[in-house]
């Protein structure tokens, strides 16, 4: 009885000394390499509050929404959803603009470009980009809370799901460690994508007088998917040049690029491709009814 409690306490011990390690590095890490041009920027101490909202949105989209919804007719929110749109659409804009500006246009290294950490205006302005990325990331959680409350569960799928709650950590990551450089070009294309994409929904919105002019429903996720091409070579080129860019940051943008690719290329294959003639037509008027569609 006595051995069992001395290996009980020498278990919570080595568990107490493990955590306490865990939480050493996570300090060490945040102090030595986090940008400090952003440490006391909105969300940026911690990243316990974009945690903890990615739980509770998991939790909501998943299982509380659900059951809120199951006994209630569906919310119409075509108002609510216009607004939205134009607003996405802004900050796509707003997003490409200063991406360009502050670097991408003419004065980033396409092979290779380091963080610049200087409180010049240029790198702080991309910084600054950086950081409306991020939080562009969190407002479009809202394109599944409006699925839930419009009760289009059919759209909350695990893509849906993993790319919405993997882009605000990668965005987490870039302002507070990266808020700058090589890596930028992810948003830049991201936003120059989502110009399109939002302003497909804006106009599916408008009514179905309108569906007339959106054929190019599908050649959205095609886009998607030349976009995270590019975003594998660009950042993975630099995992073999000589850098002054952390090769683990590339390897994990590389990474999750493939991973997003794959997704989205069984999404297009699945919808688009391996669908039989006979269900064409039924795919398409079932697209056209559902006007708010989307797969990002």
């Amino acid at each position: 009885m006595l051995n069992s409690t001395a290996d009980s306490f020498q278990t919570v011990n080595n568990n107490m000394s493990g955590l306490a390690y865990v939480m050493d590095y996570y300090r060490y890490t945040i102090e030595t390499k986090g940008d400090p041009r952003t440490a006391n920027w909105l969300l940026m101490s911690s990243p316990a509050p974009l945690l903890t909202i990615i739980a509770s949105y998991i939790y909501f989209c998943v299982s509380a929404g659900p059951r809120y919804m199951k006994d209630k007719k569906p919310y119409k929110l075509k108002e609510v959803l216009l607004i939205y749109n134009v607003i996405q659409v802004a900050m796509s804009v707003f997003l490409v603009y200063e991406g360009l500006v502050a670097g991408w246009w003419g004065e980033y290294n396409w092979k290779c470009q380091p963080v610049d950490y200087s409180m010049d205006p240029k790198p702080l302005r991309m910084a600054g980009g950086v950081w409306w990325y991020f939080f562009c990331k969190i407002i479009e959680l809202l394109d599944t809370v409006f699925f839930v409350l419009r009760k289009k569960m059919n759209q909350v799928s695990f893509l849906h799901l993993y790319h919405h709650s993997m882009m605000p950590v990668c965005g987490w990551i870039g302002v507070r460690f990266l808020a700058g450089g090589h890596g930028t070009l992810l948003g830049l294309i991201n936003s120059f994508i989502h110009i399109i994409m939002y302003s497909y929904y804006l106009v599916a919105g408008l009514g179905p007088q309108y569906q007339k002019y959106l054929w190019w429903k599908r050649y959205l996720t095609l886009m998607q998917m030349i976009q995270f091409c590019i975003i594998f070579v660009h950042t993975g080129q630099v995992l073999f040049r000589d850098c002054d860019y952390p090769k683990p940051i590339a390897a994990l943008l590389s990474t999750q690029a493939l991973v997003f690719l794959y997704m989205f290329g069984s999404f297009y294959y699945h919808a688009y491709v391996k669908k039989s003639p006979s269900n064409s037509s039924k795919t398409s008027t079932a697209v056209n009814n559902n006007k708010t569609e989307k797969i990002q």
